[in-house]
This record gives structure tokens, C-alpha cells and sequence, in this order.
């Protein structure tokens, strides 16, 4: 059982995966709803949408392994959003400011028996205080677009990073130990 789909078009989480040997052999991006349920928690929600978009597009490929994930930043119980806007993206920062945040990547695997494993990854980031001129020149990259709670660790808002606990490449999109390990159980071959 070599076959997998990612169900997901991060171009992250396509290099993720290359670093542990593994080239998806397709990328089917899943169509669903990711509107967070009232009262929702940032935990349940990045599990949920995981594993809606594993089984979405598992339904459609009979026998092939179908990897599903979300990455989901929370402050508290607040799910902060994939900024589509500057003035999102500014509130997310100034939010973050001089605080600890959760970021949550939930993994949602389905063999092609139709088997679901789910894992999820927690970890804890904390951003130094910043100023009103660091908050504009970052929304002046550009980097923000489309990012759950409106940065990239990876990128330029790294030098704004205190600390942090957890999972590096879960923050980025896709816990590497974690998904190594359940594309094991699944029967999948991982090179390393």
C-alpha cells in the first residue's frame, strides 16, 4: 500500500511529507465547509475539519490512503482565523502580542479498508510584544495571506517567536512523528 492522496493544496505540507521520503502520489484538495460549529473549541475544530476533509476525498478514491489535515491557532478558547484581510491579520497580531498561543495540526488518515486514525498535534508559542511599526512591516510582506492566525513560523514572523513547545513542523502545517507514525500503522512504507 504505496498509494497516498493528500487532501490538501499547502504546498507546505507537500515539503513536509518530502522530508520524510514520501511524494503524495496525488493532491486533491477537499471541498468542505470550514465554518467553526458555535461554541466550537480550536482543538475539536482542527480535529473535525481533518477528518471531514480525509473522508471527503477518500470517498472518491476506493483503496488508496488518504491523508487529511488542519492546522488551527487558538488564543484561550478563540480560534483565531485564516486571515484573508490586513485588518484580520492585525487583529490576530495584536492579539498574540506579548502572549502565548496554542496552534493545534489535527491529522486525519483512511486506509483503504476505510479505516480512520486521527492524531493531533499541540504545541505552544510564545510572541515577544510588538510594536505598532513591526506589526505594519510585517503585513507589509504579504506573508500573513491566507495563514492561520495570520503568520508563518517559517518565514519572516520567526524573528517575533519568544519561544515555543511542541511540534516545529506541526505549527507548520504537518507533524512529521505523528504522520510518520500513522502512515506506518496504516501500512505504509516511511524510508525513515
Amino acid at each position: 500500500m504505496n498509494r497516498l492522496i493528500l487532501a490538501s493544496a499547502s504546498p507546505r505540507r507537500k515539503q513536509l511529507l518530502a522530508q520524510i521520503g514520501i511524494t503524495p502520489t496525488k493532491i486533491v484538495p477537499a471541498n468542505i465547509d470550514e465554518t467553526p460549529l458555535a461554541s466550537e473549541l480550536p482543538k475539536a475544530y482542527g480535529q473535525r475539519l481533518a477528518r471531514e476533509k480525509a473522508l471527503f476525498v477518500a470517498k472518491d478514491n476506493k483503496g488508496a490512503l488518504v491523508l487529511g489535515a488542519d492546522t488551527v491557532v487558538g488564543v484561550g478558547r478563540r480560534i483565531l482565523p485564516k486571515t484573508e484581510t490586513a485588518e484580520e491579520a492585525r487583529a490576530c497580531l495584536q492579539l498574540m502580542s506579548g502572549r502565548a498561543h496554542k496552534v493545534w495540526t489535527a491529522i486525519a488518515l483512511v486506509d483503504g479498508q476505510g479505516k480512520l486514525y486521527q492524531r493531533v498535534s499541540a504545541s505552544r508559542v510564545k510572541v515577544k510584544r510588538l510594536d505598532e511599526r513591526e506589526i505594519e512591516a510585517y503585513l507589509a510582506s504579504g506573508e500573513w495571506q491566507g495563514k492561520a492566525g495570520g503568520y508563518a513560523i517559517q518565514g519572516l514572523f520567526s524573528a517575533h517567536i519568544a519561544a515555543l513547545s511542541g511540534s516545529y513542523t506541526g505549527i507548520v502545517g504537518l507533524p512529521l512523528f505523528e504522520t510518520a507514525s500513522l502512515l506506518r500503522r496504516a501500512g505504509m512504507k516511511v524510508a525513515v
